[in-house]
């Protein structure tokens, strides 16, 4: 593959929960990954040297899953509706004018998570197609624990319509799961090895594949 993927993640293991196995696929098959991860806990919210230990694990996972290149920006966690819409905006075209990702793959709006939601409406700003560079795909994932907890009709169902076959990378995607040591819990929990596992077989069936991931089409040009 030659195409240029940018995977916009609000936290730190959104990436892996969400797309592990399409990154894990298409930087397998030569694509160049760029992983932007929007925001960073800081005190008192947040402990400084978790903070850090879970930078440690990001590039652990990264590294297993053959990410290209990982950008960890600043914004607050679980405070992204606390900042300028532009300056989100603005922070997140940069990005993309450098990557010019043939692929984006982004939050789904419907998340319960606020961070999410902000995180997909400025990514929706920073690949208009306007006249500058065009990403031909922008995909919506979904987030175990985020996704599946939004309120239908209230919030925008997941419903998906496009899978990546994944069935020869979701041992991968766990392996990376499994770097972030820090964030995986114990089953029935679902950031668990087993639910990841489950929804991965999940997703596959419906598909008549032994693993997938699934995504909402938001714009495809073919």
């Amino acid at each position: 593959m030659t195409a240029n993927v940018l995977v916009i993640a609000p936290h730190m293991d959104d990436e892996v929960l969400g797309v592990g196995g399409t990154i894990a696929r298409f930087a397998h098959e030569g694509a160049r990954v760029t992983v932007a991860i929007l925001t960073r806990g800081f005190p008192p919210a947040f402990l400084e040297k978790e903070e850090a230990l879970l930078r440690e694990e990001a590039l652990r996972a990264h590294e297993i899953l053959k990410v290209s290149e990982t950008i960890c920006m600043d914004f607050p966690a679980v405070g992204l509706d606390t900042v300028a819409h532009r300056e989100l905006n603005q922070a997140l075209l940069a990005i993309y004018q450098r990557a010019k990702p043939t692929y984006v793959l982004i939050p789904f709006l419907g998340d319960i998570h606020v961070d999410h939601r902000a995180a997909f409406q400025s990514a929706m700003v920073m690949s208009r197609p306007n006249g500058g560079h065009l990403a031909r795909y922008v995909l919506a994932y979904e987030t175990l624990s985020e996704t599946n907890w939004s309120a239908p009709p209230l919030t925008p169902g997941f419903l998906p319509n496009t899978y990546v076959d994944i069935s020869e990378y979701l041992e991968t995607k766990i392996r990376a799961c499994q770097a972030y040591q820090s964030q995986v819990r114990s089953f029935p929990h679902e950031r668990s090895i087993e639910s990841l596992r489950a929804l991965a077989t999940l997703r596959g069936s419906t598909a008549h594949l032994r693993a997938a991931e699934a995504f909402v089409a938001v714009r495809n040009i073919i």
